[in-house]
């Protein structure tokens, strides 16, 4: 141990609690210092969804035009054919050469 002889000055009955109450109080100090920088928790303590706030839902659904779904289904070619579903509910079809696809890792 490299502070053994801290002991000889402060005796383990003091010493003990007293870091372990600094323990306790940083971990709430940090704790509150993070829930009062969110602006989710007000809204899961009384009860409403969390993307309620404006900022928020905007984080969560980007106000763009992109496709809702998508499906691949892998061609005898080794290349595959991807179907899209468009927002406006029109489907188109694509298809990707072998050349173009990433080696699976």
């Amino acid at each position: 141990m490299n502070n053994a002889k801290m002991w000889l000055v402060v005796p383990p009955a003091v010493g003990v609690p007293i870091f372990l109450g600094a323990v306790a109080v940083g971990s709430f100090a940090v704790h509150v210092a993070v829930l009062s920088k969110v602006d989710w928790y007000n809204n899961y303590l009384v009860g409403e969804e969390l993307s309620s706030t404006e900022a928020s839902a905007q984080l969560l659904a980007p106000k763009s035009d992109t496709a809702k779904a998508s499906y691949a289904v892998p061609q005898q070619d080794g290349s595959l054919q991807v179907t899209i579903i468009l927002p406006d509910g029109t489907s188109t079809q694509a298809l990707i050469q072998p050349s173009q696809l990433q080696p699976e890792l």
